[in-house]
């Protein structure tokens, strides 16, 4: 690639980053698509919910959409991680492989790195039926017998959605409940158990959970897993001082303005509203408020 030059660097490759590029590639711009090729859903056998593409696989709309991307011819991709991000006048972006690239503006369409507890098993049917959304997956393990892994507030919060999709549900806390007794009774009254003992494994076939086995030496079998899990952003924005919300999200405004001048950040980095179809809806948001950003400044 000889130009190291752009208008727009966009990290990340996946749905966001993609509708992103193609708002831009649609407007002229020269953009640069950097991405590593491993996105958080490449275990999920079918994408859900989205409208036109429900049902098929993650990889196959991810591939469809970056061959209508590559269509337009101011849009360069670059397989490869992002290991720097600086900014002076511009906007520099390093590579693991010694390539750094430049431009006036860049998109954060990077998503984030789920944290694995430490349970056998649990890593290999994440996406699978080990799940994160009941939006995505939720209607294909309707009425099936489920467990929800989390505790406290989000935990009691999240029961009552899945509650609405199965009456056969567990509620596992992995040791001493943090919820308080009135949830506790609530609990009980709508005849969801609640399992305070901490999970040891999680027996499966090819990613498909059978039995969740606890310390104690208890044991319970299961069709599905919800979880509620940690995350890292995958991109390290520390050193420009982008500002993050509590809960970890990069912090935008609702023009996807981050609170770096030029950065501007879409997709499942900024939210837990983590779907296909929200990413791309964010991300040709973003482009559409960036080629604008730059036509005004150029004007």
């Amino acid at each position: 690639m000889e130009n190291k030059d752009f208008d727009v660097i966009i990290i990340g490759g996946s749905y966001a980053g993609l509708s992103a590029g193609m708002a831009l590639g649609r407007s002229l711009r020269n953009v640069l698509i950097i991405d590593n090729g491993k996105p958080c859903n490449r275990q999920t056998p079918h994408s859900h919910n989205f409208i036109t593409h429900d049902g098929k696989a993650p990889k196959e709309i991810a591939t469809l959409a970056r061959e209508q991307v590559e269509k337009y011819n101011t849009v360069k991709f670059h397989e490869g991680t992002v290991t720097k991000i600086s900014k002076n006048d511009e906007f520099a972006v390093e590579n693991q492989d010694g390539n750094s690239f430049h431009a006036k503006k860049l998109i954060l369409a990077s998503g984030v790195k789920d944290v694995m507890p430490d349970i056998p098993g649990f890593a290999e049917c994440w996406g699978i039926s080990v799940l994160h959304c009941p939006y995505c997956h939720g209607y294909e393990v309707r009425n099936e017998t489920t467990g929800i892994l989390s505790d406290a507030d989000m935990a009691y919060d999240f029961t009552k959605v899945v509650y609405n999709l199965t009456k056969n549900l567990s509620l596992l806390t992995n040791g001493r409940s943090a919820l308080s007794e009135e949830q506790k009774e609530k609990l009980a009254g709508n005849k969801i158990s609640l399992i305070e003992d901490q999970v040891e494994s999680i027996e499966h076939e090819n990613g498909h959970i059978r039995k969740v086995i606890f310390k104690t030496g208890k044991e319970i079998s299961l069709n599905a897993l919800y979880a509620k899990i940690p995350f890292i952003q995958n991109v390290d924005t520390s050193e420009l001082g982008c500002e993050l919300t509590e809960q970890g999200f990069i912090k935008v405004d609702f023009m996807q303005k981050t609170n770096i001048p030029g950065l501007f950040a879409c997709g499942d980095n900024i939210t837990m509203m983590r779907s296909v179809a929200n990413a791309i809806a964010q991300g040709n948001f973003t482009g559409a408020v960036v080629n604008k950003e730059l036509a005004e400044e150029q004007f």
